[in-house]
């Protein structure tokens, strides 16, 4: 049965990423316990998962779920209205399952028991949030703007993608800063000696501190330690270094606010790398990461995209991709972007279209979540 995820990010007052939202769309709980249990040797780890059911209700299936550390079930508020409602609340709670509240309405009244860790509430119709029973995050929020305005009513947070949403317009200038990564990045691309690559990484210590901690991070798998650029040379090769500068120029924006976006950005290349594992050559991978980890590089430089590009020496098909939204790295891409959005009968269609399964985006999703979490974007 094709049960597919959406997901969500939640972002705390300073719209940095604090925890996960995972969206199960199933006909039965029993059958979204099934899912969330195949997704158990892939599990983020790094932040709190906040897991919810739409298409069906909570009951006592989900009492055979073992979730793991850092995960809690979005318990229905309005369920708490009825006898079975609180009973299963209190089983679930019993059981080790953290809950926290989904669909809460301010000062709306509940039993003494279970306790819960957040509440979310819609905040199309609780614009403003008194006392709450739990840390109080905000939901279907539009943009950045309502945010703003959710922050300063009452809210700690909220959980959505309305941080895509609201941004300022880009400048025709690339930042210094920005160019000198472009420029170690057009070396490695040009295959330009090791020396050379060496010696413009030198003129900025903090890129190849950088660049050798995201190499060293948990995402990457390596077994040893990688101490230099050299020793990454040698150990990776140039066209494996690509993908990490590339990393390094998504990551390069100083804005306290950015690392939400920096994270979003690389978990679309990184689901998009997965997605297209065993489907599009090997070789061409780290390209569709390039491509998802761009899809949002003029927001994080402050530059419109043709300016960056113009400097940038990128594959023809990335290019295509980002600019035109064509060629065969497209639909990959627009299928990242359909696991953002809360249409899943589109998401569905584009997976169909590509051959995937929902079980096989689930996984890319979870596992992209994990890669972006396991990076210090901060």
């Amino acid at each position: 049965m094709d049960i597919p995820i959406r997901r969500e990010p939640v972002l705390n007052r300073q719209r940095a990423i604090t925890a996960t939202r995972l969206i199960v769309h199933a006909p039965a709980a029993a059958d979204a316990v099934a899912v969330l249990d195949g997704l158990a040797d892939i599990w983020p780890s790094a932040r709190n998962v906040m897991v919810g059911l739409a298409g069906c209700s909570a009951d006592a299936a989900l009492l055979a779920w073992r979730p793991p550390a850092n995960a809690l079930f979005e318990f229905p508020a309005p369920a708490l209205a009825t006898a079975e409602g609180q009973a299963l609340a209190n089983q679930l709670a019993a059981a080790g399952i953290p809950l926290c509240l989904d669909d809460y309405v301010d000062a709306m009244p509940l039993p003494a028991t279970p306790k819960f860790q957040f509440a979310l509430a819609d905040a199309r119709r609780n614009p403003q949030i008194g006392f709450a029973p739990a840390v109080p995050l905000a939901k279907n929020l539009a943009d950045l703007h309502d945010f703003d305005l959710a922050i300063e009513n009452g809210y700690s947070g909220a959980a959505g993608w309305f941080f895509l949403r609201g941004l300022p317009p880009a400048s025709n200038k690339l930042n210094p800063s920005h160019a000198q990564i472009i420029h170690i990045l057009n070396l490695v691309r040009q295959n330009a000696e090791v020396g050379d690559v060496e010696t413009a990484l030198k003129k900025n210590i903090g890129i190849s501190f950088k660049l050798l901690r995201y190499i060293n991070s948990a995402g990457f798998g390596l077994m040893k330690q990688i101490e230099s650029f050299r020793h990454a040379v040698t150990l990776l090769g140039y066209d494996k270094l690509n993908k990490w500068l590339s990393l390094l120029l998504v990551s390069a924006s100083r804005d306290p606010a950015a690392p939400a976006l920096m994270q979003t950005a690389i978990g679309r290349g990184r689901f998009m790398e997965i997605a297209a594992a065993g489907v599009i050559a090997r070789s061409v991978l780290d390209n569709l990461f390039i491509t998802g980890a761009f899809s949002l590089l003029d927001v994080l430089l402050g530059t419109k995209i043709e300016s960056v590009f113009k400097e940038l020496n990128l594959p023809a098909r990335i290019c295509e991709a980002l600019l035109q939204r064509r060629g065969p790295y497209a639909p990959y891409l627009d299928l990242a972007l359909a696991c953002e959005a809360e249409d899943v009968a589109d998401l569905a269609a584009r997976a169909a279209a590509l051959g995937l399964s929902a079980e096989k985006i689930n996984r890319a999703q979870v596992e992209a979540q994990a890669f972006a979490d396991s990076l210090q974007l901060d």
